[in-house]
């Protein structure tokens, strides 16, 4: 029985060793990405959804919103995708908010491209790659993608997954969240790497 104790024991021991070392090997990667990459003028960029409360954009997704304000001011010739499903708690989709969001800061229509059918990242990536192909009538190749800078990892994992160049402008992220969001995508990045294709 003691025997029996120690070998467990010694187990949990070496279970717990690999996984605080696949954590801080995991973590590397997405600060790594938490950063602005170095963009020419790109003409596409997705803008990831981050939640509503009734029509009203959460906190994180306006920060992800006034960085692509920015660079569409910037950046005259640049069309955006809105990307983000309707969830629990949200009177309409996020894409629709956040279409309105920019007609309202003065962005043109026909610079916005509406994707309101993802629920996850990995639909967000696809389902924006497929309406600007479907809008555009070419392939794309390159975009950049707008997100929190703990996200941009994933992200652009899950771009290079579907055929795209993807530069990341990271927003900003509360202090007092990081903890948690941080942890919460180490798992989101195992999950990708092996189901997300």
């Amino acid at each position: 029985m003691k025997k029996t104790i120690e070998k467990w024991k010694k187990g949990t021991k070496v279970i717990f060793l690999i996984w605080l070392i696949s954590f801080f090997i995991i973590q590397g990667f997405i600060l790594s990405d938490a950063k602005l990459d170095s963009i020419d003028e790109i003409n596409y960029i997705v803008v990831l959804g981050a939640g509503l409360k009734g029509e009203t954009l959460s906190q994180t997704l306006l920060y992800r919103m006034n960085k692509a304000l920015e660079y569409l001011y910037k950046y005259p010739n640049a069309k955006v995708v809105v990307s983000g499903g309707q969830g629990r708690g949200e009177d309409i989709s996020e894409a629709e908010a956040m279409k309105r969001f920019l007609i309202q800061k003065g962005i043109h229509e026909s610079r916005i491209i509406k994707e309101d059918k993802s629920t996850n990242t990995l639909e967000n990536i696809k389902f924006s790659k497929d309406m600007l192909q479907k809008t555009e009538k070419k392939e794309i190749h390159e975009i950049v993608i707008i997100t929190n800078g703990f996200h941009l990892f994933r992200a652009k994992l899950l771009a290079r997954r579907n055929g795209l160049i993807s530069y990341g402008i990271p927003s900003k992220t509360e202090i007092y969240l990081l903890p948690r969001y941080y942890l919460r995508e180490y798992f989101a990045v195992i999950k990708s790497w092996i189901f997300d294709k």
